[in-house]
């Protein structure tokens, strides 16, 4: 197939998953094209059957903006007819879905390239639910050919907030169990850690839906009963909150910021804990990224983040904002390694098993050739 893929080429969740779903179709004979502003973070190129298409956007006085979602649309209609697209991949409702249903329109062939949404969370839990937003979020969703979600969470909040009527798959988000593993570390990771201390991570965009302060005040009740080393990964608005927190707290000199990691999984591996406090995750990527390390997750049993980790048996769930629970639950793994090394089992098992790459990008074919056919 050839296929066209835009996401937001960031490090955020949805770009990951993109990005990798693009390597894997092309290593598996398919022919990828990569269109967005900007080349995605985790794609090298160049790659066997992988191109990349940039979008950019014009600025006139006219405008209040750069009109984006034109420009895409404009680029994806480009794209569709130079290369001859099946189908065009699209990640976010807003602004994707309405760029590629309008490519879809603009194109000679129209009536054959197809437009396959998938919704990842923000974009209906966050951008969608803006009452201002709705009817053109909605519009996406029914007027994709096919539209898939992360998580049955994400798909039930969907149906629920949207009244959509059309089926949305669910297809979860998947882990490269060879490249995320729990022997991994790189030696410039061991270093991070200091003898005896038990490393504790936490990735985000560093957004306030993060809880990134309840991170800290977890960690700190950690660090209080036992040896523990905090290093977060990423950023984003709430980095300077979270560096203040560890500094009137007392226990800077115990937290590392590594910000914007590209090979995050040359670091996961050193870690004992991971900590995702999350008012809610539609999926959390990060967190499964981490089981395939070995690492049991410390989280909130909101949004999708249950139907990737199993309470009690490759981490622990508690209610938002329970930061005595959390740190509670995580101390009783530290001070117990055998029973830590028996979650970081589960973990691993449970993150090979139920969302490997090769069975989810046969779905998302699997999707592929019902819409075109």
């Amino acid at each position: 197939m050839k296929i066209g893929i835009t996401c937001y080429p960031t490090v955020g969740g949805s770009g990951v998953v993109a990005t990798e779903l693009g390597i894997a179709l092309a290593d598996r004979g398919d022919e990828v094209h990569f269109i967005s502003y900007r080349l995605p973070s985790r794609l090298a190129l160049p790659r066997p059957r992988v191109s990349f298409h940039e979008v950019v956007a014009p600025s006139y006085p006219l405008f209040v903006s750069p009109p984006y979602s034109l420009a895409l649309a404009t680029k994806m209609a480009e794209v569709a007819a130079s290369e001859g697209l099946d189908l065009l991949h699209v990640h976010y409702a807003l602004p994707h879905a309405i760029s590629a249903i309008l490519a879809r329109d603009m194109s000679r062939n129209g009536r054959d390239l197809k437009v396959v949404t998938t919704l990842h969370g923000t974009d209906i839990t966050i951008v969608g639910q803006d009452r201002s937003y709705l009817p053109i979020t909605r519009y996406g969703i029914e007027r994709s050919d096919a539209v898939t979600a992360v998580s049955r969470y994400l798909r039930d909040v969907t149906v629920r907030e949207f009244a959509v009527a059309r089926p949305i798959e669910v297809v979860p988000n998947f882990v490269d169990a060879s490249l995320y593993r729990p022997d991994g570390a790189s030696a410039y990771a061991r270093t991070l850690v200091g003898p005896g201390e038990c490393a504790v991570v936490h990735v985000s965009n560093f957004r306030p839906v993060k809880r990134v302060g309840d991170v800290l005040a977890v960690f700190d009740r950690i660090r209080r009963q036992v040896p523990a080393r905090l290093l977060l990964i990423g950023d984003g608005p709430d980095r300077s909150l979270a560096e203040r927190l560890a500094e009137s707290g007392g226990f800077r000199d115990r937290t590392t910021f590594l910000g914007n990691v590209a090979a995050i999984e040359t670091v996961l591996p050193v870690a004992k804990l991971f900590l995702l406090p999350s008012d809610a995750e539609s999926f959390g990527l990060a967190a499964l990224e981490a089981m395939a390390c070995g690492v049991p997750v410390i989280g909130t049993a909101a949004g999708g983040l249950p139907e990737v980790v199993t309470d009690g048996a490759d981490g622990y769930l508690r209610p938002v904002g329970d930061v005595e629970g959390m740190a509670e639950a995580g101390l009783s793994l530290l001070r117990d390694p055998e029973k830590r090394d028996h979650f970081s089992q589960s973990a691993r098992k449970r993150a090979v098993a139920v969302f490997p790459t090769d069975a989810v990008v046969a779905r998302y074919r699997e999707i592929y050739e019902k819409t075109l056919g």
